[in-house]
């Protein structure tokens, strides 16, 4: 070899791997959080005001508070913590998003294979028969080859890079929709719980409502006897307490209805009920609340992150349309040997061997590649655009559930002076019926009164707790402190 042969050898090997060393299309890289100072526009007060009921407790807003992994048992409940755990357990839901990320796992695996020489080996005997026009012979004849084969493609533009980027983006995206799915699922039976004590809330309120009008009827029905109200009178309060009564049922079929979701959100069937039933005064109203800084919230929602990976995995696509737009270099090599006889394979003078280099450089393809990867590109502009959308919305969620806080406080609070003031009214308009200072009419006012009052004390109460659990979803619920904090992706 001269100093010539040496030296275009040399640059050309150069040349290799300072191409391998780069990757076609765009670098990601993350984007940067938004550039905002608080989720609304006016300052968040320190505490919400407070009522002399149940669930009236004030809560106070902690700026920068983390959030407990197991953020429910907040709410003191041991029945919900069980209900929960089951849940988390037997969620078909949970286990689909499981097997979806064992399956993205396993594809940046398949595709990290590409790197990596792919080697067979071969044993193929033949006979066959020279035509005579060959001047070989016509007598037919045995040929038996025994070789084993190496192929590489030379990733020299970073295509296959890209492409286990982009899986890798892929898994990690599977990774936070399954984190999206365990706070869906924990989300949803807290909130299926606190729906449930709610409406045995209003249930209770409003067979409360039908003993008052079922007495008031009563004392109605004396009056009547010793002619001292009308009939008419008696037949209103027979109306009233009637329409109380059908305002019973449709309460009943929801709670049914409730009690089927959280049922089914446990993976039981609706004729598996479940044996824990809840009441509002069986859980506890959280009195510290996290605030997360802004530029924290884009990294712990999972929907947020995952839309990030799938960012990632659309700009590593238009590397991939990129690349298959430059050569492909192909390296071959074959070793073996032939003979007539099996048993004389691997003898002297039967070996042969090659060695191919190739290099394809794709000319025309009606297009095709240059179209492709406009569509990548265009792909990626839209990935940047549902990004940001999912930012703007996990931003309205934490600013609905703050507000939601701060105004269900005053709305309980203000609904518990209307139900006590209700329940004065009714007790003054009862006695002043009895003695016959006031008409049944006003009796009647301040039945509707007090069972308006009682059914909205018991749903501002429910509102409560509903938002509060809906804050800590909002927030994204904690999962970078699970154990290990790295989530549930980091098991599989």
């Amino acid at each position: 070899m001269n100093a010539i042969d040496f030296k275009l050898r040399a640059s050309a090997l150069a040349v290799l791997l300072a191409l391998s060393g780069c990757a076609a299309g765009p670098d990601f890289k993350q984007p940067d959080a938004p550039q905002v100072q608080g989720y609304t526009k006016e300052p968040l007060q320190a505490k919400t005001s407070s009522a002399a009921t149940l669930g009236g407790d004030a809560q106070q807003f902690v700026d920068g508070m983390d959030i407990p992994a197991q953020w429910w048992t907040l709410f003191n409940s041991p029945a919900l913590n069980a209900v929960i755990e089951e849940a988390l357990k037997a969620s078909p839901d949970l286990q689909s998003a499981h097997a979806a990320l064992r399956a993205a796992q396993e594809q940046v695996s398949v595709q990290q294979g590409a790197f990596f020489p792919s080697v067979n080996a071969s044993l193929t005997p033949t006979r066959q028969k020279q035509p005579e026009s060959a001047g070989q012979g016509t007598s037919p004849f045995n040929l038996h080859t025994a070789q084993v084969s190496v192929s590489y493609t030379l990733d020299a533009f970073g295509g296959n890079r890209r492409q286990v980027e982009g899986l890798q983006a892929q898994a990690e995206q599977q990774k936070f929709l399954l984190e999206a799915a365990y706070l869906t699922l924990t989300s949803n039976v807290v909130e299926a719980v606190i729906q449930e004590a709610g409406l045995r809330a209003q249930i209770t309120a409003t067979q409360e409502v039908l003993k008052v009008q079922a007495g008031l009827l009563e004392l109605l029905q004396r009056q009547y006897a010793l002619g001292d109200v009308a009939q008419a009178d008696v037949l209103t309060q027979q109306t009233a307490l009637a329409q109380t009564r059908a305002s019973l049922p449709p309460l009943q079929k929801s709670l049914a209805q409730q009690r089927d979701r959280l049922t089914a959100l446990t993976g039981r069937f609706p004729s598996q009920e479940l044996e824990q039933k809840f009441d509002l005064a069986s859980l506890s109203l959280p009195q510290q609340l996290p605030v997360s800084l802004p530029s924290s919230l884009v990294q712990q929602r999972p929907d947020v992150r995952a839309a990030e990976a799938q960012l990632h995995a659309a700009s590593a696509a238009v590397g991939v349309a990129t690349a298959s737009m430059l050569p492909q270099i192909t390296l071959s090599a074959n070793i073996g040997s032939a003979a007539a006889e099996m048993g004389n394979l691997f003898t002297s003078g039967t070996g042969l061997w090659s060695l191919v280099g190739g290099l394809t450089q794709p000319l025309f393809a009606g297009g095709a590649l240059l179209h492709k990867k406009r569509a990548s590109e265009a792909l990626l502009e839209q990935a940047a655009a549902q990004y940001k959308s999912t930012v703007i919305l996990a931003f309205q969620n934490v600013a609905d559930s703050l507000r939601a806080l701060q105004y269900d406080a005053d709305a309980l609070q203000a609904q518990a002076f209307v139900e006590r003031a209700a329940a004065h009214s009714l007790e003054i308009s009862r006695k002043s019926v009895q003695l016959g200072a006031s008409s049944p009419q006003t009796l009647l006012a301040a039945q509707q009164a007090y069972q308006q009052a009682v059914i909205n004390l018991a749903q501002a109460q429910a509102a409560r707790f509903a938002d509060t659990a809906a804050l800590f979803q909002a927030l994204g619920g904690g999962w970078w402190n699970r154990a290990g904090g790295e989530g549930l992706g980091s098991t599989q």
